[in-house]
């Protein structure tokens, strides 16, 4: 093409980015690779190619990892991680500030190597992923610097098992890799099968720096080597970015086992234009929401919910927009979308569209390429809420696409669906746009924007997208556990007897579910005994209805999320005033059922922490994180919703207020087991709830066996968290069945609480989600 021909036609002509430094470093290496492992490369075998998915050239010979590879991998990383962590903060600082450097210093190599690998076009891997994986390293070399000054008694987990997927290879890398490594901790990573040359890169970036042998350590293969991570003994914690398919089974394999997890999975994520957004900027955002990494991305704007009135032009202009994009050579710095990673992922995207028989299907009218994974971007229009194409995350370069009339039923249609990772809202209407965005279940919400990302700001997400944040002081929390050491929680038994009863007038127990004391649906009760054998009383045995019933009435209590901390300090102070009250009647009971003279105690405690979390209420703050844009992202602390727990069994009163308290006042409703030997103290306490102004559903109590009743909370869709603090071992029975729905978790795993101490700060984390709404400002 001439000069003049492109003045003419107003095309863009080619312009290539040579691979020639990346291919040389290629050819440098053998073009074979082996493992990173204790600070050097192994022999490389011959066990599968990466190839360039835009021409099918093979890059690369790369290693399969065996079983004695892992083992050595985390050998090396558990024989590190001592000294690592000693180094002390501002020690490793200096290594993650070196690394910082010498990836920008090769950025250039970073990116065409990335592209060659990934398929994904130059200005995507230069503009974007580079900046973003250098930011990552100077961000936690900072995060590492302050750790001891701002994260007090708090120790780094041990050795870390990272897996990572193909659509962000190096990027993925770093948003584990940097505050691990800041966090003391040592890591075996596994990049994806089709995607390992910038890892491989990375770790003789890790040489450069003079990074300790061991410290980060890197093996290639299928998920063949994931597995063996995910179930190696050696391992503290596994992080893992792909699938919520095999999220799902991560979750199960790890059930038990004590590892910390953490899981940042699909998404189908809801990209919202009302009728008053500016509709040009909406869709040039929605080319970068979709078309973005063609498609691959978890939380690619893919699902297009547009109001009504303004449909028919918005799509014309979309559709026009979409026979402007340039598909071709991903190294030509003028095209707009590359390949895809490879023919699998083609023939997955290919079959989905041409599976469906709904809506309209228009494909951009777009020159495609002879040769290569390419798809041309497509718009699927006139779907149904149901329809596969709006549930199914397709990753590809695929929009679907229906309407709404109002922002309430936006808001119905956006949340519809079982995953929960971002969302995008279009409108010039600040008002609307910052009431839509606490109603939307997403980790994450763009204001008239899309794709944001940033090392100061928390990414993940809730329901089948996963849970834990990647990035941000919320990061940081994965990869980091109390520093004090914890000892092992022996079973409390209930006290046996034969005697009659202490008192000959009797005192009906029952459960409390919905605001009101209720029989067990099953019609059964225990006897429950004082140490010295005598009757204290008849306690309900609940059953499968019961949880549900009991989670019924949590669901109907939503509106408790949206009341003002202040309104829920009052109601907890009202619930201490009235403990209070009664004080002298609840040690006595307490004494009497455990056997011990600590009621007083227990109860001044109590009233603590009722008091703890009260104060908490209104005090529990987000925050605006310090991003590099011309606006805010603003960090919003919102409840979890309805939590299950089992509570403590050797502290009944105690250990049920310390886990409700702090919960209810972030705006949870409950579903408590009480303590499964002296569930009596739980019985009492409902009394004061009733008389304290609190909501009915909000708190729902249950007696009975934690054994029976962890399997249907945990299996229950309707619950976002389970917690178990009983001291029978249930840890592994409820991570195993919250794999279901991908519920977050939180298991004592047979480790003792003292609960004379306020926990109340890791229980109002617990209790909440963070959600991060980037708010652009400015024409």
């Amino acid at each position: 093409m001439t000069v003049k021909e492109i003045f003419e036609t107003m095309d863009y002509g080619p312009a290539p980015e040579s691979a020639a430094e990346a291919l040389a470093w290629i050819v440098d290496q053998g073009a074979k690779f082996g493992h990173f492992i204790d600070g050097g490369f192994t022999a490389p075998g011959d066990d599968f190619t990466s190839r360039n998915p835009a021409n099918g050239e093979t890059l690369a010979t790369l290693s399969q990892a065996t079983r004695a590879d892992v083992d050595a991998a985390v050998a090396a990383a558990r024989k590190a991680q001592p000294k690592w962590e000693k180094l002390a903060g501002p020690g490793r600082a200096k290594y993650l500030y070196a690394i910082a450097r010498l990836v920008q210093k090769h950025a250039r190599l970073f990116a065409v190597l990335e592209t060659l690998d990934n398929g994904k076009p130059i200005r995507e891997s230069r503009d974007i992923d580079i900046p973003l994986v250098h930011r990552h390293f100077y961000y936690h070399a900072g995060m590492a610097q302050l750790m001891e000054a701002e994260l007090p008694g708090r120790a780094a987990l041990g050795v870390c098992g990272q897996i990572i997927p193909w659509n962000f290879p190096l990027l993925m890398l770093a948003w584990k890799v940097a505050p691990a490594l800041a966090m003391g901790n040592t890591v075996v990573l596994k990049p994806a099968e089709y995607t390992s040359l910038s890892a491989l890169l990375f770790a003789d970036i890790c040489r450069q720096a003079g990074l300790p042998r061991g410290v980060v350590n890197i093996v290639t293969g299928d998920g063949d080597v994931g597995e063996m991570i995910v179930a190696h003994d050696g391992i503290d914690k596994i992080a893992f970015t792909g699938s919520t398919e095999v999220g799902r089974r991560i979750r199960e394999a790890t059930a038990g086992s004590g590892k910390a997890l953490t899981l940042e999975l699909g998404g189908k994520s809801p990209y919202i234009v009302f009728d008053d957004a500016d509709l040009d900027s909406a869709v040039e955002g929605l080319v970068d929401a979709i078309w973005f990494n063609q498609g691959q991305v978890c939380c690619a704007g893919s699902r297009l919910l547009v109001q009504e009135g303004i449909a028919a032009p918005f799509h014309r202009k979309l559709k026009a927009r979409m026979d402007g994009l340039r598909l071709g050579n991903p190294l030509d710095k003028c095209v707009d979308i590359g390949a895809v990673v490879d023919p699998v992922q083609l023939a997955a995207i290919t079959a989905l569209v041409e599976s469906n028989r709904e809506g309209e299907t228009y494909r951009a009218n777009v020159e495609m390429p002879v040769e290569g994974c390419f798809y041309p971007p497509t718009l699927i229009t006139g779907l149904a809420p149901a329809a596969r194409l709006m549930q199914e995350e397709i990753f590809g370069p695929v929009l679907v696409s229906t309407t709404f009339r109002t922002p309430a039923e936006a808001v119905a249609l956006a949340n519809n669906t079982r995953y929960g990772l971002a969302a995008s809202l279009w409108t010039e209407n600040v008002n609307l746009a910052l009431d839509m965005a606490p109603q939307l279940v997403a980790g994450v919400v763009w204001v008239n924007a899309s794709n944001l990302f940033d090392a100061a700001a928390g990414f993940g997400g809730r329901r089948e997208s996963g849970f834990g944040r990647e990035g941000g002081w919320e990061g940081l929390s994965a990869y980091t556990r109390p520093a004090a050491a914890t000892r092992p929680l022996a079973p409390v038994t209930a006290f046996a007897g034969d005697k009659g009863p202490a008192d000959p007038l009797d005192r009906t127990a029952k459960l409390y579910i919905a605001g009101k004391q209720a029989r067990p649906d099953g019609g059964y009760c225990r006897n429950v005994y004082g140490k010295s054998g005598a009757l204290l009383g008849q306690a309900p045995l609940a059953n499968r209805k019961d949880v549900r019933n009991a989670v019924e009435a949590a669901q109907a209590a939503a509106g408790w999320s949206r009341t003002s901390g202040h309104l829920r300090a009052q109601i907890l102070y009202y619930i201490a005033e009235n403990l209070s009250a009664r004080g002298d009647e609840f040690a006595s009971r307490i004494n009497a059922l455990t056997g011990a003279r600590s009621g007083q105690k227990e109860v001044e405690a109590t009233i603590e922490r009722l008091f703890s979390a009260a104060a908490w209420a209104d005090k529990f703050d987000g925050q605006v994180h310090n991003v590099p844009i011309r606006g805010v992202a603003l960090a919003m602390r919102e409840a979890v919703g309805t939590i299950g727990a089992l509570c403590p069994d050797e502290a009944p009163l105690l250990g049920l207020v310390s886990i409700m308290a702090p919960a209810i006042a972030m705006g949870n409703r409950m579903v408590l087991v009480a303590s499964e030997p002296f569930p009596l103290a739980a019985c009492d306490f409902y009394q004061v709830l009733e008389t304290s102004d609190l909501p009915a559903g909000v708190v729902n109590i249950l007696t009975g066996a934690h054994g029976e009743l962890a399997s249907p909370l945990a299996g229950h869709h309707d619950i976002d968290a389970v917690w178990s603090f009983s001291s029978t071992d249930l840890g592994a029975e409820i991570e195993r069945t919250s794999a279901g729905n991908l519920k977050r978790t939180w298991v004592n795993n047979g480790r003792a609480r003292d609960w004379r101490q306020d926990h109340s700060r890791a229980f109002l984390e617990a209790a909440t989600e963070v959600k991060n709404i980037w708010v652009p400002y400015g024409e």
